[in-house]
């Protein structure tokens, strides 16, 4: 059963870059079905550092722009995302001790 997560973000003060990530996932409505955009953003600049557009609704897609983040931006402190699906796998949470980030999770499923 995937673990839920504490959320880390009430009280901190996000005064610098690199300090907490976020992800999030929307949906892209096209002619044919849908397609899925996350993208790994950086909370006090609001930069995106990754992105990926996928077919299915996998932790993969998202893994992977993570993995694509780091060797450009470096590992940041916190992780912040909801508790959806994406976010709450075995793979997800490893990926993110490999790279020493602390996981945040907002409480919400998606």
């Amino acid at each position: 059963m995937p673990r839920g997560y504490t959320y880390l973000l009430g009280g901190l003060r996000v005064d610098r870059p690199k300090r907490v990530w976020y992800a999030g996932i929307t949906c892209l409505p096209m002619r044919r079905g849908f397609r899925y955009l996350v993208a790994t953003i950086d909370w006090f600049t609001r930069k995106v550092l990754a992105w990926r557009i996928w077919i299915t609704l996998e932790a993969d897609f998202c893994i992977q722009a993570l993995t694509d983040a780091v060797p450009s931006f470096g590992p940041q402190g916190i992780m912040n995302t909801d508790q959806g699906s994406q976010f709450t796998p075995f793979a997800w949470a490893v990926r993110l001790i490999w790279i020493r980030a602390k996981i945040s999770m907002d409480g919400k499923a998606a």
